[in-house]
């Protein structure tokens, strides 16, 4: 059981050191939404938001019917809200349900360019 805890803060820690993401005062959890298509809208801070779906279609379509759109968590011990790697991108996300915030981890092969 040991080795799982130190296997799981290993992996943890590569996914952070991948996109330079540094874990400060706040734990925020990972959310792993690599199947989704998503695009950033309205910049990489405040007042920036990701909207992400199951298929590109989805994504555009303009009745956001299938999509989902999180506002863009900005808080001030954070360097940055957006932390991009070679493989994939961790956004900072406050989906405004509950007051949850989540990083969610997507797939840079899926990154859709703004309508």
């Amino acid at each position: 059981m040991l080795a799982m805890i130190d296997q799981y803060n290993a992996a943890k820690q590569a996914i952070f050191d991948h996109v330079g993401y540094v874990e400060d005062w706040v734990v925020i959890p990972l959310n792993d939404d690599r199947e989704m298509f998503w695009r950033l809208e309205g910049g990489e801070g405040f007042g920036g938001s990701l909207r992400y779906a199951e298929t590109e279609g989805d994504l555009n379509d303009p009745a956001e019917s299938a999509c989902y759109v999180d506002e863009i968590y900005t808080q001030r011990f954070l360097p940055k809200w957006v932390y991009r790697g070679a493989e994939f991108t961790i956004v900072c996300c406050n989906p405004g349900v509950d007051g949850n915030k989540f990083l969610r981890i997507l797939d840079n092969t899926k990154e859709r360019n703004p309508s």
